[in-house]
């Protein structure tokens, strides 16, 4: 496998898709082992991934130390702590949780060295979403933006797979709301396809609609109507015509989003994982001739 340093792109592993019970270091190790640059931390829902945001300092310089020691940085979080606490809660404590979250882990990713945070686009996850909740939500991005630009932060947000954010077109009218250099878009393109079903609009041509403003991208495998746990080259996501639009616009940090679900082989799951996707994306970046495909490609 080509050295990534000569590569124009880097290519990030999903926390989520190793064992739990590793260590930092054995994660950091085996992310690179298996052919990724750098892993995505994970803030979810849960109250063991929540507690992150009160880690010890000695907990972080632990984890810093870890990177140092590996090689292998911590380059992006991915926040879904909000589903449980959303920002746009109409329950003040909630959402006041929510804004306490943002704040945590815009402080995590400053002390770790972390650039981007991808916000889940929900307004709210567990109840029917209203015109309040979306100006709750709003509200709530303005405060949060505060707090990422005090500490160089940018916030994108993931295309989800529920109508109120699925495509690129939704995320950047909050983009264009907030206007902050310090808010983007950080899409799924698995989530991109299956919205693209939905829509008629091809999720190449999706991503267009966030030129500018695209931070970084999961790459995602998904079906109709599925989005999560679809093994890699068994879905219909257009690798090929997404990333070459994103090349398009210059997007050069990927990270590949699938889960680890009890496998004895999950070290054989992360070196196809890697091989399957930096065939993708270096038949985009290394061939410039490549033109856009079709979502049918």
């Amino acid at each position: 496998m080509e050295n990534s340093l000569n590569r124009n792109y880097h290519l990030g592993l999903y926390e989520k898709a190793m064992p739990s019970n590793l260590t930092w270091k054995e994660k950091l190790s085996a992310a690179k082992a298996s052919g990724f640059d750098h892993v995505e931390i994970s803030i979810d829902e849960t109250d063991e991934k929540l507690s992150r945001l009160n880690w010890t300092q000695d907990q972080r310089r632990e984890l810093v130390s870890a990177m140092e020691e590996t090689g292998v940085p911590i380059r992006s979080m991915c926040l879904s702590g909000h589903r449980k606490y959303p920002l746009g809660s109409p329950d003040p404590a909630t959402q006041a949780r929510g804004l306490e979250i943002m704040d945590q882990a815009v402080t995590l990713a400053a002390e770790l060295g972390i650039r981007i945070i991808q916000l889940a686009g929900y307004d709210v996850y567990y109840e029917p979403g209203t015109e309040k909740t979306r100006e709750l939500f709003a509200d709530g991005l303005k405060k949060s933006i505060g707090m990422a630009a005090k500490s160089g932060i940018v916030l994108g947000f993931e295309t989800m797979e529920t109508p109120f954010m699925d495509t690129v077109e939704k995320a950047m009218k909050y983009v264009d709301l907030i206007d902050s250099p310090y808010l983007g878009v950080y899409p799924d393109i698995g989530n991109l396809q299956n919205a693209a079903l939905l829509y008629g609009k091809p999720a190449a041509e999706d991503l267009k609609t966030g030129k500018g403003h695209i931070f970084a991208a999961h790459l995602k495998e998904t079906l109709p109507g599925h989005y999560r746990e679809i093994p890699f080259s068994t879905g219909h996501t257009d690798y090929l015509g997404c990333i070459s639009r994103l090349k398009e616009q210059n997007v050069r940090l990927y990270v590949g989003e699938f889960w680890y679900k009890g496998s004895p082989q999950w070290r054989e799951d992360l070196r196809f994982a890697a091989k399957f996707l930096r065939e993708k994306l270096d038949a985009v970046w290394i061939d410039d001739s490549h033109q856009i495909c079709s979502v049918n490609a």
